[in-house]
């Protein structure tokens, strides 16, 4: 999940990759580093996302070099949108793209399965996004600050691990403005809860 505020964006992602049932990992960083002011959120085939994000990650310094200068967030996004459409039928990969540029500040996009791209204020990925979107509907608004950012993705992101079974673990956060990269960790027993036991 991410979302746009005004001088950035916050990212957030559950810790659990599963193979079927199994839980292959339980602490697995789904937030990835792309550039210095650019993560995605990865969701889909682990193998296919990390790869994908390994791609982008050498052809934005590689155009960075190029350029003399930081890459927008728009141009990361297109890149991962070029890659999952040219790769479309052989890759399950759902990727998010958060960032923030001197050109446009904070940005969110969305790059789903097939590789469309869409900028939206707010963007959910993944198995449990399907628990989220109410919450969402029903809570988002324009021009929350850092801190309601962080708070507001947290609970989605804590209401789609108690649903789902292949979202778990911890929450991972992010939020990127202009001064970096801010990261922050909720631990399992400090997850916001929604009813009692």
């Amino acid at each position: 999940m991410a979302v746009e505020f005004d001088g950035g964006v916050v990212i957030g992602a559950d810790s659990r990759t599963t193979t079927g049932a199994y839980i292959a990992n339980r602490v697995t960083d789904k937030l990835t580093k792309i550039h210095d002011n650019i993560y995605c959120c990865r969701s889909g085939s682990a193998a296919d996302t990390q790869a994908i994000a390994d791609v982008v990650s050498f052809q934005l310094e590689f155009h960075s070099i190029q350029m003399q200068q930081k890459p927008l967030v728009h141009t990361a996004a297109n890149l991962f949108r070029e890659m999952c459409y040219k790769y479309r039928d052989s890759l399950m990969a759902g990727i998010i793209v958060a960032g923030w540029d001197e050109h446009k500040g904070g940005q969110v996009f969305s790059v789903p399965l097939g590789g469309m791209i869409v900028r939206q204020g707010v963007a959910l990925g993944g198995s449990g996004s399907t628990y989220m979107y109410a919450y969402v509907d029903a809570t988002y608004k324009d021009n929350m600050t850092k801190e309601e950012c962080y708070n507001f993705v947290s609970k989605g992101i804590a209401l789609s691990m108690m649903r789902d079974g292949s979202s778990g673990g911890v929450i991972r956060l992010a939020a990127i403005t202009k001064d970096g990269v801010e990261r922050k960790t909720i631990l399992g027993n400090e997850l916001p809860r929604y009813y009692e036991g």
